[in-house]
Formats: structure tokens, C-alpha cells, sequence
């Protein structure tokens, strides 16, 4: 198995790409394994506007023609020079892990396989096979923990030649995380509010980026794992109130439901407690909710945390299509989730 850490992959992406032919990007933050895999695709050599060299898939490309990757991966250029085939999908499609499964134990191609994939489980999909295969380079992409976050603020910054004062840094922190592209666009958005100023100030992040219906977003979210369907009303009309976008809401959830996901995998996987993973994984929660997330690790089995990301992200697709009952949809799914956290309480109270 050829993993490549997180705090490996600015290393790797920029003196190891040459050696691989195939890669595996996955993980639960979609933004950063977009941005990762558009940063090998960079590097691979072939050129992003040449349409015969650049061949891009995805699932339904997949389902119609099962044999198309390794027809692509196979295929002479048109023109000469390697290809580049970019394979967009979920990760457990048949048609994309047999034909992983063979191209990692065959005769390498001079074109590049890149695959850009979601969650996948351990065990299960493309992540099977590639871990068992010293052929692919598999890079998994799970929420930037405090360092990687910090690393993130200094570089943006750095570019814009501005500095941070230590509570600004830990209000921003506060602020962040869940997916790198979503953080990044925050941490410039910032940036360019204070470009030529010097230094952004505390107060600068709360203008910008941390307003009071932050605070009731994040207490809805609290009030979802906690079952609290009173707390759950007050803050969702909260944020109705103050005109922040009930999506806000949404997003916020899911993220929380991600990490959850990936907290629950850490303690199957090693048998851990939730106060053990929380001292890892959960150092980037602010201290006043980490009562909150510890007491849903608990409570919530993997498969009912995995339904209910799904259901988060099905809930988001409507509220984009039908605007107009946006707050409706929303309050909807987020009481019923409230309501099998109360329901999980009370099973865990009677335990």
C-alpha cells in the first residue's frame, strides 16, 4: 500500500508524481480531494486544454460502457505524448474497481489514471483495491486538522503580505473547517477586505466572516445532536430572522454528520472511546461544543450517521431546486433528525 499522508502530499505532489501511473483520491472532504487531484492533474505533464491528451469520466460515462477505462487507459494519444484519463465518481461502482483491480496488477501504461472519489469506506470500492496494490498512489482527504488549517491561513495570507494577531488566528480557526475549498474561499475573502492594511485584528473576522448568525447556525446544530427540539426552533428562527440562508443550517450539519463519520471510523477501527478520538481528531472543535459531539459518538451507530449524511445531502439537492419552500424543507429534515437524537438519548439513558 502506497498512502500518502496529508502532511506528506505538498512533498509528494511536487518530486513524486513522475513515479505513479495511478491515483486514488478519496475522503469526506470533497474540496480538498477536488483541489488535490487538480493539483496531480497539473503536474501530470499533459496538457488541461488538449481534449485528446485530457479525458474526462464520470458514473454514467462508467454505466455504459464498462470497459471504457481501460479502453482509455490503453489508448495511444492522438497525436503522441501520454493521456491523462480523470475519473470523477463515487468510488464503489463495479465498472471503476474491476477496472482498477486490473489495471494495478498489469503491465503499466504511459497514461495516467487519476480517480477522484468520495467517502469511501475501508474495505470497500477502489480504496480495496488500491490498498492492496504497491502500483497506486492513494490519497485520502478527511477535514483539515488544526495544523493543516494554521498552514493554510499563513499561506493565503502570506501571498497578500498580511499578518494575524493570535485571537483573530483562533477566531478564523473557529470558523473553519469541513472542506478546504469552502475554507480557502473564506480565508480570501478576508484577505482581500484587509489587502494593503497590514494586519487583520479579531473584530476584522467577526465583520467578515463571524456574525451573530453564526452563533445560531452553530446552536441549531447542537440542538440537532442534542434532540433539544425546543433549542432546535429557537435558533432556526433565529436564522430566519436575521435573513442568513437557511442552506447555512445544511451545510453545517452535514459537515458536523461528516466528521462524525469519520470519528466513528477511527473508534471501530482502533477501538477507541470517543474522548480518546476526540483528543485527536476533534482538537479543531471549539471547547464549549465538545461535550455535545462526544455525547453523539456515543449515541449514533455508523450506519445511522451515514443515513443521515445522505439524507442531509438529498435535503440540500431540493432546497436548491425548490427555493421556495427552502425553510420548509430544511425545518422538516432537521426536526426529524432532532427527534432520532432524542430517541437515541433516551435508548442510551435506559442502557
Amino acid at each position: 500500500m502506497v498512502e500518502i499522508k496529508s502532511h506528506d502530499f505538498d512533498r509528494f505532489s511536487k518530486s513524486s508524481v513522475e513515479s505513479y501511473r495511478i491515483f486514488l483520491v478519496y475522503g469526506p472532504d470533497r474540496g480538498l480531494v477536488s483541489e488535490r487531484a487538480a493539483i496531480i492533474a497539473a503536474r501530470s505533464g499533459v496538457a488541461a486544454d488538449d481534449p485528446f491528451a485530457m479525458v474526462k469520466l464520470d458514473s454514467s460515462d462508467l454505466s455504459g460502457d464498462p470497459g471504457r477505462i481501460a479502453d482509455e487507459v490503453h489508448a495511444f494519444g492522438l497525436f503522441g505524448g501520454k493521456k491523462l484519463i480523470w475519473v470523477r465518481a463515487g468510488g464503489t461502482e463495479k465498472p471503476l474497481v474491476d477496472a482498477l483491480q486490473a489495471l494495478a496488477g498489469g503491465t503499466p501504461s504511459d497514461n495516467i489514471l487519476l480517480i477522484e472519489a468520495g467517502d469511501v469506506k475501508k474495505g470497500s470500492g477502489v480504496r480495496k483495491v488500491a490498498e492492496s496494490a504497491n502500483t497506486v498512489a492513494s490519497i485520502p482527504c478527511y477535514a483539515d486538522d488544526t495544523r493543516a488549517m494554521n498552514a493554510l491561513i499563513d499561506d493565503e495570507l502570506k501571498a497578500e503580505g498580511l499578518g494575524i494577531t493570535p485571537d483573530a488566528r483562533e477566531r478564523l480557526l473557529e470558523a473553519l473547517g469541513g472542506d478546504r475549498i469552502a475554507s480557502r474561499g473564506e480565508i480570501r475573502k478576508l484577505a482581500l477586505y484587509r489587502k494593503g492594511q497590514g494586519t487583520i485584528e479579531e473584530q476584522h473576522v467577526i465583520d467578515i466572516i463571524g456574525d451573530a448568525s453564526a452563533v445560531s447556525t452553530d446552536d441549531a446544530v447542537d440542538a440537532v445532536l442534542e434532540g433539544d427540539v425546543e433549542r432546535l426552533n429557537l435558533a432556526f428562527a433565529k436564522v430566519v430572522a436575521s435573513k442568513t440562508p437557511v442552506f447555512l443550517i445544511l451545510q453545517s450539519c452535514l459537515r458536523q454528520f461528516q466528521m462524525l463519520d469519520i470519528m466513528r471510523s477511527e473508534m471501530d477501527e482502533k477501538n477507541t472511546e470517543p474522548a480518546q478520538v476526540m483528543q485527536t481528531l476533534g482538537r479543531h472543535i471549539h471547547f464549549r461544543r465538545k461535550p455535545i459531539v462526544e455525547r453523539a459518538l456515543r449515541r449514533w451507530a455508523p450506519q445511522a450517521i451515514a443515513r443521515e449524511s445522505a439524507r442531509i445531502q438529498s435535503t440540500i439537492l431540493q432546497t436548491r431546486q425548490r427555493q421556495g419552500l427552502e425553510d420548509s424543507i430544511a425545518f422538516h429534515l432537521l426536526m426529524s433528525i432532532t427527534l432520532q437524537s432524542a430517541r437515541q438519548a433516551s435508548a442510551a439513558a435506559r442502557r
